[in-house]
């Protein structure tokens, strides 16, 4: 690979990482910090019904700000299993696909086929872009349908690459938008992504320069 070459890629990881930086903060920002901050003056209000004698208010209250701590610790869960999930980390790619598959397709009740064994061969930074560009792809079919079926494959493809497909046949149109996170995701592999809409779904097929992401 080229000094141009290895540049441009460098520089789209860079800007991709930075993209989900943003996005992080972002949800952060509007969701948890504002929930906790909610809790605090809810805790002050109970603190002062309390001292007042009040303790049926308080009681209430309290009740809220437990319901609403809760709710964000669950909130955090979720971003810290998507950002690392334990399953991807501990047993591969082609297990955390399945169980991502698996557990959302018995929720909401769709068809989940997987083929992606010649992922494992990936470094372990290649494999979390590939499961977030899927996770994200099947949480937009869910918001679209949700489908009633999902297909993940992942072949050889010509010289040093790797192809990726990703079909459902949920009903509802893409927005824009979710192709642009997932293009953001795949340039930070250095690879190509597109997206085909027809009258019985959508298919993602990306490209990916396995020199790209060799450790």
């Amino acid at each position: 690979m080229d000094d141009p070459a290895r540049r441009e890629v460098t520089e789209q990881v860079l800007a991709a990482e930075q993209d989900e930086r943003r996005r992080i903060a972002l949800f952060l920002h509007d969701g948890p910090v504002q929930s906790l901050s909610g809790v605090a003056l809810m805790l002050d209000a109970v603190s002062d019904f309390i001292e007042r004698g009040q303790h049926e208010q308080a009681r209430e209250i309290l009740d809220k700000a437990l319901n609403r701590t809760r709710t964000t610790i669950g909130e955090l869960r979720d971003l810290s299993f998507n950002l690392e999930p334990v399953v991807l980390r501990d047993h591969g790619f082609s297990m955390a696909v399945r169980a991502l598959g698996e557990d959302r397709g018995l929720e909401h009740e769709f068809q989940v086929d997987l083929d992606v064994a010649p992922a494992e061969t990936l470094s372990e930074r290649a494999q979390a872009a590939l499961y977030e560009i899927v996770r994200e792809s099947l949480e937009g079919a869910i918001r679209r349908g949700p489908p009633k079926t999902f297909s993940v494959r992942i072949t050889p493809g010509e010289g040093q690459t790797l192809e990726m497909t990703i079909r459902d046949d949920a009903p509802g149109e893409r927005r824009r938008r979710s192709i642009e996170v997932l293009e953001e995701r795949a340039r930070t592999l250095g690879a190509a992504l597109s997206v085909e809409l027809d009258a019985t779904g959508s298919t993602t097929r990306l490209v990916l320069p396995v020199y790209a992401v060799s450790d």
